[in-house]
């Protein structure tokens, strides 16, 4: 391909097709699990047949479970209703190389019903929801994801045939900040950073983490929706990569007894002007607006945490003394909170370590947007930060588990306000759909402790 930015027009696109630089479009939605879904078209058909209109895929890509089940109980789709088509309509302002495989380039799409109406409970449209609340005030704003994963020299299907047991992973000790730790797997983690930048993102660091084999990688900030889809072509990415090497990683919250992967979340707002609504004459160097914003975030992140950490595997990942934090409370520069604020002057942001890389971004950062609102709409008043161990404060504290978090989503005000009830009730009955199929399943804890012994 010609381009060196890897962000391409709707005309750089077609250009490419027309002189066969390009063969292959991967036209893709994200799912409720944050995953990227869709199809891979032809470039001359999709040049001919879909710049101006839509791919048609099945309803059941936003009502099924991880394993693609198809899950009664959901408004959108269903048997009786006979699983009819969405409307994947192409967002042109998306249009990225994908440089780990051949004359391939993706584009991001909007879910619609197939008479054109946006499909409330698609991710990207839930975002773009609060990202309207947040135009309606003129402010735009800009987040930026730090994932976290976890490296194995097994590939995926050595893996899934050990059940993933017993895996190696790429570093036998921790190597946080190490980089003799990172080096070991240069040649992959080289390629990934370099295929991110081919795919249009500004990759700024990638480190080695404490877990064994695991590592994190920073990008640039970037307006809320872009953000997000950077974030699951990265995650799809980094996977089809390993696979390409050899190799194997995992996003999920929490692998083994040890640190989990995070996924922390930096949230500022600035007007239609770009200046920084957040920095002020107050105290720490905080605006009115992001006190107010702030506050909100503490006071509702227990009621829209189903959205934060959506997966029964999340709510492990909040131990004491592990980073993952378990107290709802804001620090300056402490690690320890659920809500950490950094920056200095213009710089200054908020950054939410309470997701996990399992997370679903899109509707992470609508959470934390609706959460900041509500907060400025009800001039909530901001507690000073918290000083010290936030794993030992008395304080309100981060659900423990997924039956919790839905329940407390439910019955969120907040939730039904800023999302609506067909939104609500989408998401809490995938919620009880995944707690169910936990509760039915016989896990290797019991039976190690069981078979014999009991």
């Amino acid at each position: 391909m010609t381009t060196t930015t890897g962000r391409l027009t709707r005309e750089d696109l077609l250009g490419l097709i027309d002189r066969d630089e390009v063969d292959t479009v991967i036209l893709a939605i994200t799912d409720m699990q944050g995953r990227l879904q869709g199809k891979r078209v032809d470039a001359r058909f999709f040049a001919e047949a879909f710049t101006e209109g839509a791919v048609e895929g099945c309803s059941y890509v936003l009502a099924s479970d991880v394993d693609m089940r198809t899950v009664d109980g959901f408004a959108l789709t269903s048997w009786e209703r006979g699983y009819g088509d969405l409307a994947f309509v192409p967002d042109f302002s998306t249009v990225r190389s994908v440089p780990w495989h051949d004359r391939t380039v993706i584009v991001f799409a909007d879910v619609h019903t197939v008479g054109g109406e946006p499909v409330a409970v698609s991710p990207r449209q839930i975002l773009r929801g609060q990202v309207d609340r947040l135009a309606e005030r003129g402010w735009v704003g800009f987040t930026g994801t730090e994932l976290e994963f976890l490296v194995f020299t097994d590939r995926y299907e050595a893996a899934w045939d050990a059940g993933y047991r017993n895996l190696t992973p790429v570093n036998q000790y921790n190597v946080d900040y190490s980089i003799q730790g990172t080096s070991r797997i240069e040649p992959l983690l080289g390629r990934v950073r370099r295929s991110m930048r081919g795919a249009g993102m500004v990759v700024e660091s990638l480190k080695g983490e404490c877990n064994f084999g695991q590592h994190e990688i920073a990008f640039q900030y970037a307006q809320l929706v872009d953000k997000c889809d950077e974030h699951g072509l990265f995650k799809l990415g980094a996977k089809e990569i390993a696979a390409q090497e050899g190799y194997s990683l995992t996003f999920m919250a929490k692998f083994n007894e040890r640190e989990g992967n995070s996924c922390h979340i930096h949230l500022s707002l600035r007007d239609v002007n770009g200046r920084p609504i957040f920095a002020g004459d107050g105290p720490h160097g905080f605006s009115p607006l992001f006190e107010h914003f702030l506050a909100g975030q503490m006071a509702y992140a227990r009621e829209l945490s189903l959205m934060l950490a959506p997966n029964i595997n999340s709510y492990k990942r909040f131990v004491e003394g592990s980073f993952a934090p378990t107290a709802l409370l804001w620090g300056l520069d402490n690690r320890t909170c659920a809500f950490r604020v950094v920056g200095h002057g213009p710089s200054v942001r908020v950054e939410c370590r309470i997701p996990g890389g399992d997370v679903n971004p899109y509707l992470a950062v609508a959470a934390l947007v609706a959460a900041g609102l509500r907060g400025i709409d009800e001039s909530l008043t901001l507690a000073p930060p918290f000083v010290g161990n936030a794993y030992t404060a008395d304080a309100p504290r981060v659900p423990t588990s997924l039956r919790e978090a839905v329940g407390l989503f439910e019955a969120s005000v907040v939730a039904r306000e800023a999302f609506g009830d067909e939104v609500v009730d989408h998401y809490v009955h995938a919620a009880r759909v995944e707690v169910a199929a936990f509760d039915a399943a016989v896990t290797d804890w019991e039976r190690f402790r069981g078979f014999e012994r009991l």
